[in-house]
């Protein structure tokens, strides 16, 4: 049958050069040059109609993706995201190598890119037109669509070199622009550009506007979408301002009432840090004029304390709490005395409201700092007073003591050390802050603190005078920021042994304070009994330790520094051998000879009678008293 070959090749949309098939192989077979005139008029045929499906096909397409973009705009969510599909719908209907869009930027009187499908140079991306240039400024100018074969050769077009470089670097020839308007508002172009020479037909042309149209409507859609939002989120916002603000009212107000209440019944700093936290949440913490934490919830870790102590002084002279690093502080204050600071970590931001709440607290802090003041203050009169009299000698009525120390928490039975300190640590030093600490720490003890003839005395439960003295010089010297010398005695036992434990716990301070240790505890047990016979010399005539070293021992402690020898500690050996030559060798891990020789040294640095009984127990002496001065 005539045709049929055509009609099975339009069946499988076979390519339009496959047509010529059936004519060739009729010429081949040596047909009739009227069977091949019909052929080929049945050959145009079937071109003609496989043109008509093809162009069909198209518009299908064409409207599918019209569609779709109409689809895109209903469910409009992104505008990002509809612009995009736009792009690439355009580049894949018009089967163009690259498809790109451009906006109005009315501030800068220029369009720049705003979505590009297909672009592989990074300057092109970038490009900005200013109106009039080139194609895409001419349509955005003019709101006229434009379309060239050839854009480079086209002289229709104002060219401008980095346009041109941009469009060469992507390598542009072909290029179609339609304009994207809202109302009679130009607002961008549409394009579509192959990088080969390509005429645009009207149909293309026509795809390209209602695509246009349909971007124009999905950009407008966006904005209005966007102002409906704002207005919305503008209302919202109101709205929980004015929830907020009644939060707050309604907070502050509760918050006011609590703290009311712990004034009138009594409470102490850590129920304001709770109720404070309770009310605000976060992390708070109480500060002392030191910087040190009195109380807290929660965990703020370590504070700058410079940068706390900035804000600490922008609050007291503003009257008001600050805000620092996400940091709240509110200074405690009580005329001009500074009481210390209250330091928050909200955890949402404060409003007014919650910020005279944090401030209320810092004043109720103030307060309840200077209730707690007076009263310790009154209550370490009554512990100094009792702590001087169990201190006098002979002690009176120890019944009326005991009975005093168990109203006061304090069991005078138990055994207990007396540490002493100096109270004036440096000139200018208020002895009355050494004096308010110690009765804190030793209330904490159950413990009792006075002022002694010049000591700062602590009478703590325990047995062993000498670490008791040594952990009080670490936190007394940290809160005076200057080293202290403390000295322990006892253990004692009820109030007639504790004026005995005093006396040696200044003995052992002034052995401290005499070898040059000063800045170190101790007790008899760290010093032994020439560290005490020392402190009783010491405290009463104020003997010169370094001076009776220097005289004894001098010459061989000069002679071991000059020529790295070991005379010092052989004497040492030596005498604690009990004068046995073998012995001393054998501590020292030498021979006798050695010995003897270093010994022969002794004598004639110190004199032939440094053996002699009186002597040599001076010479014991500062050996000892060297050792101790250099532990």
């Amino acid at each position: 049958m005539l045709g049929a070959e055509f009609l099975e090749l339009l069946s499988r949309e076979a390519a339009a050069v496959e047509f010529e098939g059936p004519l060739i192989a009729a010429r081949a077979a040596g047909a009739s040059p009227e069977h091949l005139a019909e052929l080929e008029d049945a050959k145009v045929l079937a071109l003609r109609v496989r043109g008509l499906l093809e162009r069909r096909r198209q518009r299908e397409m064409e409207l599918s993706g019209l569609y779709e973009t109409a689809g895109d705009l209903a469910g409009l969510r992104d505008l990002d995201a509809v612009l995009r599909a736009i792009v690439h719908r355009a580049r894949r209907l018009l089967s163009t190598d690259i498809a790109y869009m451009t906006l109005n930027d009315d501030e800068h009187g220029d369009t720049y890119m705003r979505v590009t499908d297909g672009s592989i140079s990074a300057k092109f991306q970038v490009l900005r037109l200013p109106m009039g240039t080139g194609l895409g400024g001419l349509v955005a100018q003019s709101g006229t669509p434009y379309a060239t074969a050839n854009y480079m050769t086209d002289m229709r077009f104002q060219h401008k070199g980095d346009i041109d470089s941009g469009v060469s670097e992507e390598g542009l020839v072909a290029i179609l622009g339609v304009p994207l308007r809202l109302g009679s508002r130009v607002i961008g172009v549409l394009y579509a550009a192959n990088r080969s020479a390509r005429p645009f037909a009207r149909e293309e042309v026509a795809l390209m506007v209602s695509l246009g149209a349909h971007a124009s409507v999905a950009i407008d859609t966006a904005r209005l979408l966007t102002e409906t939002r704002a207005a919305l989120d503008e209302l919202s916002a109101a709205n929980g301002v004015i929830r907020a603000h009644s939060a707050s009212v309604e907070r502050a107000a509760a918050a006011h009432d609590r703290m009311t209440g712990l004034v009138l019944r009594g409470g102490g700093v850590e129920d304001v840090v709770a109720a404070v936290t309770e009310v605000l949440g976060g992390d708070l913490v109480v500060l002392d004029p030191d910087g040190r934490a009195v109380a807290a919830v929660g965990g703020l870790g370590e504070l700058e304390l410079p940068r706390v102590a900035e804000a600490v002084s922008a609050s007291r002279l503003e009257g008001r709490a600050v805000r620092r690093d996400g940091l709240w502080v509110a200074a405690v204050v009580a005329g001009a005395d500074d009481l210390g600071a209250l330091v928050l970590r909200p955890e949402r931001e404060l409003v007014d409201a919650d910020q005279q709440i944090l401030e209320r607290a810092a004043l109720v802090t103030a307060l309840l700092t200077l209730f707690r003041r007076a009263s310790s203050e009154a209550e370490g009169r009554v512990r100094g007073e009792l702590l001087d009299d169990l201190l006098a000698e002979p002690v009176r009525d120890p019944a009326a003591l005991r009975e005093r120390g168990r109203r006061l928490g304090v069991d005078l039975d138990a055994p207990h050390v007396v540490v002493a300190v100096r109270a004036e640590t440096a000139p200018g030093q208020p002895r009355g802050r050494a004096l308010s600490w110690a009765g804190t720490y030793a209330s904490a003890r159950t413990g009792l603190a006075a002022v002694r003839d010049g000591w700062v005395v602590l009478l703590l439960p325990g047995t062993e005078p000498g670490p008791a003295a040594q952990a009080v010089v670490r936190e007394l010297s940290r809160v005076l920021a200057r080293p202290v010398t403390a000295g322990g005695g006892g253990s004692a036992g009820g109030p007639g042994g504790l004026g005995a434990a005093y006396q040696e716990a200044v003995r052992c301070a002034s052995a401290l304070i005499s070898l040059g240790r000063t800045g170190e505890g101790a007790g008899s047990a760290e010093l032994g009994f020439v560290g005490l016979l020392l402190g009783a010399v010491s405290e009463r005539d104020g003997g010169d330790v370094q001076q009776f070293v220097r005289h004894t021992i001098g010459a061989i402690v000069d002679y071991d520094t000059r020529r790295g020898t070991t005379l010092l500690a052989t004497l040492e050996a030596y005498f604690g051998s009990g004068g046995s030559l073998a012995r001393a060798a054998e501590r020292l891990h030498v021979h006798v000879n050695t010995v003897t020789q270093r010994l022969e040294r002794v004598g004639n640095l110190l004199g032939a009678d440094w053996q002699g009984p009186a002597r040599s127990l001076e010479i014991q002496l500062a050996l000892r008293l060297h050792r101790l001065r250099n532990l």
